[in-house]
């Protein structure tokens, strides 16, 4: 019964992996690849409860009754491509962090927005 559900298993933790890596790490990048994690899963799960046991694909065929819903696979390749565009953006904005603050670790940017709010105080 467990062992039948190893996909479900492998979906809780890659989302907890996902999950402690953007709470755990400052770093721009790394935050960005924990939430890639964490994307992949959501897909893996999507995957997982779009499989219908001795389904066939939804094509009208004689002696066939049971279909598998294609749905969660064209949601899944939908979001693949919304992923893909996301982490570019991500990717992109860290470029353009590090050319301005000359680093992309999170508690080094906060202490030069804080350094350059106090000056513009004074």
């Amino acid at each position: 019964m467990v062992l039948g559900l190893y996909n479900y298993w492998i979906v809780v933790l890659l989302m907890m992996i996902g999950f402690y890596i953007v709470i755990a790490h400052g770093n721009l990048i790394k935050k960005l690849v924990g939430l890639t994690i964490f994307q992949t899963s959501v897909f893996i799960f999507y995957i997982s409860i779009g499989n219908v046991d001795s389904g066939s694909a939804p094509i009208l065929a004689e002696g066939v009754s049971r279909y598998s819903n294609p749905l969660p696979h064209v949601l899944i390749l939908t979001a693949i491509v919304v992923g893909i565009a996301t982490t570019a953006l991500g990717l992109a904005l860290a470029v353009r962090i590090k050319e301005a603050y000359g680093s992309i670790e999170e508690d080094e940017i906060q202490i030069q927005d804080q350094l350059t709010e106090d000056n513009s105080k004074c």
